[in-house]
């Protein structure tokens, strides 16, 4: 079967796919830059990539007619704009617009549970997007969800952060919300089982796992699985917005996704029936036994995929390609070489670069530095990193962006996404057994100059220090 899969450089889709290749299918996968899409050398015989902005008419003929079925994983959950709803409606007509037109005989939607009738801006857009959906001229299996948790996952990394973090917790009402959490790798069995059987045709499923939770009690299981004395405190006092400061301080998340989650965990999110469990013959697993692979994901080091690399992360926009050609007029560069003693050593060391690694040499600064860009709303230094020793096009690291890699070519580029005046690169290139270390500086007006003197001092002994410390 050839299988149409959006969202393929996000969390879900991400590990979709290689499910739907194991299953004998041929998969398309619409993504918007192919820079940033990466797909293991072992599944590149099953993979047609495409490129296709669903806010833009134009790519949509890149879509084509002999496809059996399309998966529509295409969520902003907050985005970079306020108005990420208007921006999910024109998305979900464009595609039904378009898979009108196509073979497809079914469509599979991964959804928020919206049983309530007052519901987030976040959630009402997801039942808004269910609704365009099915008035489309194909069936449609609709799959609601809660809060997944899985290695990786924004609910995931979040309570990990609270738990690791806060010994003691003073946290707003909503902690008490009760939610029915789904692990992973459920949503994804419901997911793969779902497709071309015609007994969840137009129909939706709440799909969740066996446990129905206070948000509290999920930070206190996870607490319980880490061997960790935790007490958490309720008040009444604490505002949405005074909440999504308090997420946005302490956890890796953005703060526009901070507003988000709290608006929706406001929201009880249970299921209302299991009847895709019968359907389908899957049992999931407890959030005890969630919570515990994740752990060993984490452990092992195979998390699969993250949100934190999705765009919605950071500053971002949608294409690398826009930037991955360094400019050089009017910026300010930072040029070091060195010649390399051991070539293995040098590339292992940079493709480790950041996360729980660092940057070699005062790293301290590092912190202070991302400390400064989160209180001045940017994406700070809490994101670290997917992999301890992979890194991919679209991957983040810290408070970078990756927008090349190549272990083969030894090539790093990142690109900066905190909060600056003007734009920043940090480049690696290895030539003739020489490293050239490259941090440009492209100004915004007379506050990025005096940006860019007023940091040169530590230049000379932050660049320079780890330049050192790559090559020995």
């Amino acid at each position: 079967m050839k299988i149409l899969l959006t969202g393929a450089t996000g969390y879900i889709g991400k590990r979709l796919l290689p499910i739907l290749a194991a299953q004998g299918h041929d998969i398309i996968c619409c993504v918007r830059d192919k820079n940033r899409f990466y797909c293991p050398i072992e599944l590149q015989k099953k993979v047609e990539v495409i490129e296709v902005d669903f806010l833009d008419q134009t790519t949509l003929n890149n879509i084509p007619a002999n496809i059996d079925a399309a998966y529509y994983l295409i969520h902003s959950m907050s985005g970079a704009s306020d108005d990420f709803d208007e921006l999910e409606r024109i998305s979900a007509e464009n595609f039904v617009e378009r898979i009108n037109y196509t073979d497809a005989k079914q469509v599979i939607y991964l959804s928020g549970i919206v049983n309530e009738k007052s519901l987030s801006k976040h959630l009402s857009s997801r039942k808004k997007v269910e609704e365009i959906l099915n008035s489309g001229a194909f069936p449609v299996t609709t799959l609601r969800a809660g809060i997944i948790v899985g290695s990786g996952s924004a609910s995931f990394e979040i309570i990990r952060d609270l738990v690791n973090k806060l010994p003691i917790m003073i946290a707003p009402k909503w902690l008490n919300t009760k939610c029915q959490p789904i692990a992973i790798s459920d949503v994804l069995k419901f997911l793969s089982k779902s497709l071309l059987n015609p007994l969840t045709y137009n129909q939706n499923f709440d799909i969740g796992g066996p446990d129905i939770l206070t948000y509290k009690e999920m930070l206190l299981g996870f607490a319980k699985a880490r061997k960790l004395k935790r007490w958490i405190f309720t008040i009444p006092v604490m505002t949405p917005k005074l909440s999504s400061y308090w997420l946005y301080f302490i956890t890796s998340t953005s703060y526009k996704l901070a507003s988000a989650l709290v608006s929706s965990m406001k929201v009880e999110v249970i299921c209302r029936d299991h009847r895709i469990n019968e359907i389908l013959h899957i049992t999931p697993m407890s959030y005890e036994q969630a919570i515990s692979r994740a752990l060993i994901k984490v452990e092992e080091n195979k998390i699969a995929s993250s949100w934190k690399d999705s765009f919605v992360s950071g500053r971002f926009s949608t294409s690398i390609s826009e930037y991955i050609k360094v400019p050089r007029k009017d910026c300010y560069l930072d040029r070091r070489k060195k010649t390399i003693e051991n070539m293995d050593f040098t590339i292992n060391r940079i493709w480790s670069l950041g996360g729980d690694t660092g940057w070699y040499y005062a790293d301290w600064l590092w912190g202070i530095r991302g400390f400064i860009d989160k209180l001045y709303g940017g994406v700070g230094s809490r994101r670290g990193r997917t992999n301890r020793t992979e890194i991919h096009t679209g991957d983040v690291l810290d408070f970078w962006r990756v927008l090349y890699s190549n272990k083969e070519e030894g090539k790093l580029l990142l690109y900066a996404e905190m909060k600056l005046p003007g734009q920043a690169w940090l480049e690696f290139k290895i030539i003739n057994n020489t490293l050239y270390q490259t941090a440009t500086f492209k100004p915004k007006g007379i506050w990025g100059k005096l940006y860019w003197y007023s940091v040169l001092p530590f230049h000379g002994f932050i660049f320079n220090g780890m330049l050192n410390k790559l090559i020995r």
